[in-house]
C-alpha cells in the first residue's frame, strides 16, 4: 500500500484523511466538533499543531485518543512529537477517523492567551463570509468549522486585526464599525475628541464608547471583542440585538447621533467634511432656456441596479452613475409651467453633481419591491465596480447659460434640501456653510468650471471598503472587505473572524452568475454581493495615516493604559477560572434535616482540609456544629450513593483529589456531618449503600432508614449478620425484602446467593422484619408483611382544603368519623350531617325522607338486577326522565331536595344561592348546583386520573358499613362487564357503581387516614385543612365517600378540584379512575355543589354579542346530559339565566351555537340531541345568542353568515347583520346583501374576514388588504372555505370612492384605530411582519421617545 502511494506523482491526487475531533475536556465544548481533511502523509506532530491552532490550546497540554466507539480510558494517547505519518498511525483514508481531545495528566489544556501564530497565509483560513474557501493542499484552510469554542475569541488573528463579536444579528453594525475604524481620517478625529466625565455619563456617551472600542480594536490581544457597551450607549436593550437592519440606514442614523453629540466641539462638522457632497436639482425650459434649481446635500449616492421596468441590469457602477445624472424630458401631460413663458412648456429635469465628498459612499440598491408578487426582493445581478473611480466624467461642464436665461433661484434654504428625484436617498440635509471638499460652484449659484487637467487629477477615488450582503430580502448576513491604508492589503472582517483576501475575492462580490439566464438571471445568481462601497479621494495633501502610539493625545494614552489594565485583570481572572474546580456540593442539614445544594468553586491547589472549611461556611453551619464534625465525601446525587471517603488525604490538593480541573464532574461532593460523640464511618470504593427500614408488624409501621454499607460479593447470610449488628435484631428470624424498583418487592430467601445476584446496585432500599410470628410461614404475597409493604409503597400524602361550613357540620364531625366502626342505621348516619341547632328537625326530616326514597329506589334496582337486567335498570334510573322533562314521577323527592338546598342556603348565605329545579327525579338532576357560583370559569379541561401503564384494577374504596350511603346501595348483577374503550369514556363521569355492577361499599378496602392539619396559608375564615394518607389505587368515588364525614354533605354534593402549579384548579370527575396520577403532597380543594352523574357534562355558557367591543361574555356553568335535546337544555337555562344573570328570556328568543375559542359556529336547532347530533365533552363551551326576531334557521342545510358593510367614502364599518342562506351559492349571497343594503347587484363586492371573530381590521387597511371579489361560484371552495355558520363577510359598493385623507387626518385616524384594535386584542394590520425602526437614543433612554414608533 505504501509503495502505491509513493508512486503518485501529483500531490493533489494524494489520498486524504478526514479527522473529526471532539473536545471532551469541558461540558461547554463537548458538543463542538472540528474537522480536518489532511494528506495521508501528514505527520502526527503536524496534526497536533493544526488542532492546537484551531482550538486555541497550547500544543503539548492536551492528548488525542481514538474515539471510534472505543473506551478512551483503555486507549493510549497518540504521540504529539512523532513524525509518523497518519497512514502509519492507522488512520484510514476515505473514512471518518474520530478522535477525542482529552486532558493531559489530569490537567485541562492551557489556552493560548498571546498571539502565538507564526505561519504564513497559506496555513490559515482565507475566508470571505460565505464565499468558498481557497487554500493549498493540506493546509488548515480545509477546516470545516469557522468558530470552535470560547478559546477562539481569546487568540488574536495572525493578521494583527481584532474582530467584533456578533451579539445575535448585529453583523450590519460590526461591518460599519470596522469600516469606520479602518478610515484614518475618522479614527484620528475621534481620538482627538476628549470626553468630559463631569458633563456626561460615560455609559450613554456614543463618541466615548466608540473611542473605547477603537482603542480595544487597536490594542487588544483578543481575537474579538464585544460591542455591547456601544449598543448600550445607543439606548438599545438586548432585544435590539435580534433585530436585522440595513447597514446604510445605520450609517445615517449613527452619523446624525454623532453630529448631535459633537455640537460645539472641534468635531462638530466632521461628518460633513468627510462624507457630505452637493448636487443641483434643476428644471430647464426648452423654449426660453429659463432654469429653476436648488442645491441639495447628500451623504451617499443611491444607485439602482436595474432601471424601472427593465429586465437588464446596469453592467457597472459607472453606468449607474451616468443614469443617475441623465436628465428626463417633461412633455405632454408632464409639461413644466415656466415662470418666464407663463405657460406649460417642454422642459428638461435632472441632477448635476456640484461637489464630491472626500469619502464617497455608493449604495447599490439591491433591495426592491416586486409589484407582481407584492413582496420585497433582492436583486443579485452582476454590477462591477473599479478599484479606482474617476468621478470627473460625472461633472456637467456644458455651459448652456446666457445672461438672459440665467435667472435662477436657490431654493435650498426654503426647501431644507429636499430632493425631487425618485432615485435619490430621502435623508438629504441642506448645508450652505463652508465646504472643504472639491466644490465646483460658488455660493451665489454660478458654476465654477475647473481646468480639465486639474479636475481629472483631483477626482480620482480609490476603493477601500466593500460592505457585502449575503442572503435575501427577508434577511441575511453582512460582512466587510476593507483595504488597509497601512499595507494596501485587503482583509475580510466577518464578525470575530479577520483574514487576508485578494483582489480576486473582491471581484467575487460583484454579484451575478456565470452565463446568461435572461430575465431570471438574478434568481439564479449568487446571493452574496456588494451592497455599499466607500471610496477615498486620492489626494496626497489630505490622505492621512493612522496615528502612532506616541502621537496619541494624552487622554487616549490614559484610556489605552486603563483598557490594558482591565484586559490584564480579565486575563488573571481567566487564569484563576482555568485553575478552579467547580463541583456540586450537597449537605443534609443536621438540624432541619433538609438536603441543601450549592456549587463549590475551589482552586486546584487548595487542600481537602481548606475545601471542607469553605464548604462549612458556604452551608452556614457555623452556629450549628463545629467544623471538625464535618468532612467531604464523594457522592452520587442521582443514585443517592456515597462512593468513598477521603481518610488521611486532608493535605491533598483538590485538583489531584478530583482527577483534574473541570467545570463539571461526573460525581458530586457531600458535606457529611456527625454528632460530637460519633465517629465517621469509612466509605471504601466498591462498597454499595443500603438503606434499611425496620418493619413493625404489630404497630403496622415502617421506621426511618438506617444506612449500612456492604459488598456485592457478600452472601445473603453475611448480609443478615451485618444488618443484625447495625440494628440489633436477631438474624435467625430475620426477613429481608429488597425493593428493586417501584412496587417491585423481592424476598431474599437463598442464604448462599450474593447481593449482586439478587440485584443490588450502588444504592439500595431493603425492609427488615424479625418478629417471631407465624407470618413468615405464609406465602410472601399472602403475608401480612407483603400487604403492609404494598400499602406503604402506594400510600401518598395529600393536603385537602375543605369548604367553608356552618358550625353545625363541624360540631357533629367527631361522632361521624369512626374508623372501622359499624353502623347500619341510616338514621344515625343522617344525624351526623344535621345542620344548625335551630333547624335540626327540618333537616332531619328531609334527610330521612330523602334517604328512604333512595333506599326504595336501590331495592327496585336490586330486583331488576336479580332478573338479569341491571344495565337496563341503571340506564332507566339515570336517563329515563332526560327524554321527558315534563315527567312528574317521584316529584316529592325533588321537593325534599329543594328544601334541603334551601336550608343549606340559609346556613351559609354567602356560599349558596337559591335555585329552582325543573327535574322530577333527583337522579336526573341536571341543573348546576346552587353553590357553583364560586367556581365559575375556573376549569377548562377535565382532570385525567388514569395511568395508562397500569392494568385495569377493580373499583376499590374501603368503605365500611358506617358509610352514609351503604344501606341504600345494593349488589347489582355481576355479569355485566365494561371497559373504558366504550363510548362512555367520553362522558367524563361515572355512575356510583363499578363496571361489574358491584356496590361501592363491597370492594377491597384501601388505606385511608385523615387528620386535621394547621397551615400558614391564608385559606379564609371557616376553611379547614386535612392531611390525608391514602392508597393511590383508591378510586375517586371511594375517596369522596371517605371525605363525606369531613365535608358534612353527601359525596354527590361536593366536587374535587386538583390544584396545579400557579394555583390552577381542575375538577376531577371520573369516579372510577384511581388517584394514581396524584403525587406526594399534592393539594386538593373541595367545593360544594352537585357532582356530575354518568352521561352528564359541565358546560360553560357564554353570551355572543356580535356588535359589542367584547363579543364574548361569560354567563354561567350549566349541566347538559346525553340524550337531552337542545330545547330541553334551553328550558333548564331559562331560570338559571334569570336568577344568576338577570336575563329574562323566552325559549324562542335565543339560540345556542357552537363555540370554538372566540369564534361562533354551528347554530344548534331545537330538535338536535346531544351526543347524537351534537358531540359534547367535559368542560364544553357554547354560545347563547339573543335573537332580534323569530329564528330563521330551520334546517341544517341553511348557512348563517355575519355580514358587515364597509363604507370607503366615510371610512367606517356598519354593524353586523346576519344573513341566512339556503345554499352555499355566491349569487344567493350577493342577492341577500343587495336586499339588506340597497346596493345594485352588479356593484356588490365582498371579502371573507380574517382571524378570530370579529375579524377586526383597521379601516386604513381594509380597502386594499382583503381579497375582494374572489372568482368563485360557491362559498365552500378555496379561497373562502365557508362551510359552517358564523363566517364573517365584509361587503362594499365598488362604485363608492375612497375618502381622501390629509396627513393630519390619516395620523389622527391611525391613532384611533390603533387604540381601538389594541383594546379588542386585534392587530392593526394583517400585513407581513414589519421591521422595527432603527433608532439611536441620544439620552440612552428609549422610553422617552415612544412617540417616534
Amino acid at each position: 500500500m505504501k509503495k502505491k502511494f509513493l508512486q503518485i506523482e501529483n500531490a493533489a491526487e494524494e489520498p486524504r484523511v478526514l479527522c473529526i475531533i471532539q473536545d471532551i475536556t469541558n461540558s461547554k465544548t463537548v458538543n463542538e466538533r472540528i474537522t480536518l481533511n489532511l494528506p495521508a502523509s501528514t505527520p502526527l506532530r503536524k496534526l497536533f499543531e493544526d488542532v492546537a491552532n484551531k482550538v486555541g490550546y497550547i500544543n503539548g497540554t492536551f492528548d488525542l485518543v481514538w474515539g471510534n466507539g472505543i473506551n478512551t480510558a483503555d486507549m493510549a494517547p497518540l504521540d504529539h512529537t512523532s513524525d509518523k505519518s497518519l497512514l502509519d498511525a492507522n488512520f484510514e483514508p476515505g473514512k471518518k477517523n474520530f478522535l477525542h481531545l482529552t486532558d493531559k495528566d489530569g490537567e485541562q489544556p492551557q489556552i493560548m492567551l498571546e498571539d502565538s501564530s507564526t505561519g504564513d497565509d497559506s496555513a490559515h483560513d482565507r475566508l470571505i463570509g460565505p464565499l468558498p474557501r481557497e487554500g493549498s493542499v493540506g493546509s488548515t484552510s480545509d477546516y470545516v468549522s469557522q468558530s470552535y469554542s470560547y478559546s477562539s475569541i481569546l487568540n488574536k488573528s495572525e493578521t494583527g486585526y481584532v474582530g467584533l463579536v456578533n451579539q445575535a444579528m448585529t453583523c450590519y453594525l460590526n461591518s460599519l464599525l470596522q469600516t469606520l475604524f479602518m478610515t484614518p481620517e475618522f479614527r484620528n478625529a475621534l481620538y482627538k475628541w476628549e470626553f468630559e466625565e463631569s458633563e456626561e455619563d460615560p455609559v450613554t456617551s456614543i463618541p466615548y464608547q466608540l473611542q473605547r472600542l477603537f482603542v480595544l480594536l487597536q490594542t487588544s490581544k483578543k481575537r474579538a471583542i464585544e460591542t455591547t457597551d456601544v449598543t448600550r450607549s445607543f439606548g438599545w436593550d438586548s432585544s435590539e440585538a435580534w433585530q436585522q437592519h440595513d447597514v446604510q440606514e445605520l450609517c445615517r442614523v449613527m452619523f446624525d447621533a454623532l453630529e448631535q453629540k459633537w455640537k460645539q466641539t472641534e468635531q462638530a462638522d466632521l461628518i460633513n467634511e468627510l462624507y457630505q457632497g452637493k448636487l443641483k436639482d434643476y428644471v430647464r425650459c426648452l423654449e426660453c432656456g429659463y432654469e429653476g434649481w436648488r442645491i441639495d446635500t447628500y451623504l451617499d449616492i443611491p444607485l439602482v441596479i436595474r432601471p424601472y421596468g427593465s429586465s437588464q441590469a446596469f453592467a457597472s457602477v459607472e453606468e449607474a452613475l451616468h443614469a443617475f445624472i441623465q436628465p428626463e424630458i417633461l412633455d405632454g401631460p408632464n409639461q413644466y409651467f415656466c415662470e418666464r413663458c407663463k405657460k406649460k412648456c417642454d422642459a428638461r429635469k435632472g441632477l448635476r453633481f456640484l461637489h464630491f465628498p472626500y469619502l464617497l459612499t455608493l449604495q447599490l440598491k439591491r433591495f426592491d419591491f416586486d409589484y407582481t408578487t407584492m413582496h420585497r426582493i433582492k436583486l443579485n445581478d452582476r454590477m462591477t465596480f473599479p478599484e479606482e473611480l474617476d468621478m470627473s466624467t460625472f461633472i456637467d461642464v456644458e455651459d448652456e447659460k446666457s445672461p438672459q436665461t440665467e435667472s435662477c433661484t436657490d431654493s435650498g434654504a426654503e426647501n431644507e434640501g429636499s430632493c425631487h428625484s425618485d432615485q435619490m436617498s430621502n435623508d438629504f440635509s441642506n448645508d450652505d456653510g463652508v465646504d472643504e471638499g472639491i466644490c465646483l460652484e460658488n455660493n451665489s449659484g454660478t458654476e465654477k468650471i475647473s481646468k480639465p487637467g486639474l479636475e481629472k487629477n483631483s477626482l480620482i477615488y480609490e476603493l477601500f471598503s466593500v460592505m457585502v450582503h449575503s442572503g435575501s430580502a427577508a434577511g441575511g448576513h453582512y460582512y466587510a472587505c476593507i483595504k488597509s491604508f497601512s499595507d494596501d492589503q485587503w482583509y475580510s472582517f466577518n464578525d470575530q473572524h479577520v483574514s487576508r483576501i485578494t483582489q480576486e475575492d473582491i471581484k467575487k462580490t460583484h454579484g451575478g452568475s456565470s452565463g446568461s439566464r435572461g430575465y431570471y438571471s438574478s434568481a439564479f445568481a449568487s446571493s452574496t454581493n456588494a451592497y455599499m462601497l466607500i471610496y477615498r479621494l486620492k489626494d496626497p495633501t489630505r490622505n492621512a495615516k493612522f496615528l502612532e502610539v506616541d502621537e496619541y493625545p494624552e487622554h487616549i494614552k490614559n484610556l489605552v493604559q486603563r483598557e490594558r489594565e482591565l484586559e490584564e485583570q480579565e486575563k488573571r481572572q481567566r487564569e484563576i477560572e482555568r485553575n478552579t474546580c467547580k463541583i456540586k456540593l450537597f449537605c443534609l442539614h443536621p438540624v432541619k434535616q433538609v438536603m441543601m445544594e450549592n456549587k463549590l468553586e475551589v482552586h486546584k491547589d487548595k487542600t481537602l482540609k481548606e475545601a471542607v472549611e469553605m464548604a462549612y461556611k458556604m452551608m452556614d453551619l457555623e452556629e450549628v456544629i463545629p467544623v471538625d464534625c464535618c468532612r467531604l465525601v464523594k457522592y452520587d446525587e442521582f443514585h443517592d450513593y456515597l462512593e468513598r471517603s477521603y481518610e488521611g488525604e486532608e493535605d491533598t490538593p483538590m485538583g489531584l483529589l478530583l482527577g483534574g480541573v473541570k467545570s463539571t464532574y461526573m460525581f458530586d461532593l457531600l458535606l457529611e456531618t456527625r454528632k460530637p460523640d460519633q465517629v465517621f464511618q469509612s466509605y471504601k470504593p466498591g462498597e454499595v449503600m443500603v438503606k434499611v427500614h425496620v418493619v413493625d408488624l404489630k404497630a403496622e409501621s415502617v421506621a426511618a432508614p438506617v444506612t449500612v454499607r456492604a459488598y456485592l460479593n457478600q452472601t445473603v447470610t453475611e448480609f443478615k449478620q451485618l444488618i443484625s449488628k447495625a440494628i440489633h435484631l436477631p438474624a435467625e428470624t430475620m426477613r429481608i425484602v429488597l425493593e428493586r424498583s417501584y412496587n417491585d418487592l423481592r424476598l431474599l430467601t437463598v442464604p448462599s446467593k450474593t447481593l449482586k445476584a439478587e440485584g443490588f446496585f450502588r444504592s439500595n432500599k431493603v425492609f427488615v422484619e424479625s418478629s417471631e410470628t407465624l407470618d413468615y410461614q405464609m406465602a410472601f404475597t399472602d403475608s401480612h408483611l407483603w400487604k403492609l409493604l404494598d400499602r406503604h409503597a402506594n400510600t401518598i400524602r395529600l393536603f385537602v382544603l375543605l369548604p367553608e361550613q356552618s358550625p353545625g357540620s363541624y360540631s357533629k364531625r367527631t361522632a361521624y368519623q369512626k374508623a372501622g366502626g359499624d353502623s347500619g342505621n341510616v338514621d344515625d348516619d343522617c344525624e351526623r350531617v344535621k345542620g344548625p341547632v335551630g333547624n335540626l328537625k327540618s333537616v332531619e326530616a328531609i334527610l330521612e325522607e330523602s334517604t328512604e326514597k333512595l333506599k326504595s329506589l336501590s331495592l327496585q334496582q336490586q330486583q331488576d338486577g336479580d332478573n338479569g337486567d341491571s344495565s337496563k335498570s341503571t340506564e332507566t334510573s339515570d336517563f329515563e326522565n332526560i327524554e321527558s322533562p315534563l315527567n312528574e314521577r317521584d316529584s316529592s323527592t325533588s321537593v325534599d331536595n329543594r328544601e334541603l338546598e334551601q336550608h343549606l342556603q340559609t346556613s351559609d348565605p354567602e356560599n349558596f344561592q337559591s335555585e329552582e329545579r325543573s327535574d322530577s327525579d333527583v337522579n336526573n338532576d341536571r341543573s348546576t348546583s346552587s353553590v357553583d357560583s364560586d367556581i365559575l370559569s375556573s376549569s377548562h379541561s377535565s382532570d385525567t386520573l388514569c395511568n395508562a401503564d397500569n392494568a385495569q384494577i377493580p373499583l376499590a374504596n374501603g368503605l365500611d358499613t358506617h358509610s352514609i350511603t351503604s344501606s341504600r346501595r345494593t349488589k347489582a348483577n355481576e355479569g355485566k362487564k365494561e371497559t373504558w374503550d366504550t363510548a362512555e369514556e367520553d362522558s367524563g363521569t361515572d355512575s356510583e357503581y363499578d363496571e361489574s355492577g358491584k356496590s361501592r361499599g363491597e370492594i377491597q378496602y384501601m388505606y385511608f387516614k385523615a387528620e386535621p392539619y394547621a397551615t400558614d396559608e391564608g385559606s379564609g375564615e371557616g376553611h379547614k385543612w386535612l392531611m390525608v394518607h391514602v392508597d393511590k389505587r383508591i378510586t375517586l368515588a371511594a375517596f369522596k365517600q371517605h371525605l363525606e364525614p369531613f365535608v358534612g354533605v353527601l359525596s354527590s354534593h361536593f366536587k374535587v378540584f386538583r390544584v396545579y402549579a400557579s394555583n390552577q384548579e381542575f375538577e376531577s370527575v371520573r369516579l372510577n379512575e384511581t388517584l394514581s396520577s396524584f403525587s406526594e403532597d399534592n393539594k386538593i380543594t373541595i367545593r360544594l355543589g352537585r357532582a356530575l352523574k354518568k352521561g352528564e357534562y359541565r358546560v360553560k355558557v357564554y353570551q355572543l354579542l356580535v356588535n359589542e367591543q367584547e363579543p364574548c361574555k361569560f354567563l354561567l356553568d350549566a349541566v347538559f346530559a346525553k340524550g337531552m335535546t337542545v330545547r330541553q337544555s334551553k328550558e333548564e337555562l331559562i331560570p338559571q339565566l334569570r336568577e344568576q344573570c338577570g336575563l329574562e328570556l323566552s325559549i324562542d328568543r335565543f339560540r345556542l351555537r357552537k363555540k370554538t375559542w372566540k369564534n361562533p359556529g354551528t347554530v344548534f336547532l331545537d330538535y338536535h340531541i346531544y351526543e347524537e347530533d351534537i358531540n359534547i365533552s367535559s368542560n364544553w363551551e357554547v354560545f347563547l345568542e339573543v335573537l332580534d326576531g323569530v329564528e330563521k334557521m330551520k334546517s341544517m342545510s341553511q348557512l348563517a353568515v355575519l355580514s358587515r358593510r364597509w363604507r370607503p367614502s366615510e371610512m367606517k364599518l356598519d354593524p353586523f347583520q346576519e344573513v341566512v342562506l339556503e345554499s352555499s351559492s355566491v349569487d344567493e349571497l350577493r342577492e341577500k346583501l343587495c336586499e339588506i343594503s340597497g346596493i345594485p347587484l352588479e356593484d356588490i363586492e365582498f371579502a371573507k374576514g380574517r382571524g378570530t371573530f370579529p375579524c377586526d381590521i383597521s379601516v386604513l387597511d381594509i380597502h386594499q388588504d382583503l381579497d375582494w371579489n374572489p372568482k368563485v361560484s360557491t362559498l365552500n371552495v378555496w379561497p373562502l372555505y365557508i362551510c359552517d355558520d358564523g363566517a364573517v363577510i365584509f361587503y362594499r359598493d365598488k362604485t363608492e370612492e375612497l375618502m381622501e385623507l390629509t396627513d393630519e387626518q390619516r395620523n389622527e385616524l391611525m391613532k384611533k384605530e390603533s387604540s381601538r384594535l389594541q383594546k379588542t386584542g386585534h392587530r392593526v394590520t394583517y400585513s407581513p411582519r414589519k421591521e422595527k425602526a432603527l433608532k439611536i437614543y441620544l439620552d440612552g433612554a428609549p422610553n422617552k421617545d415612544l412617540t417616534q414608533d
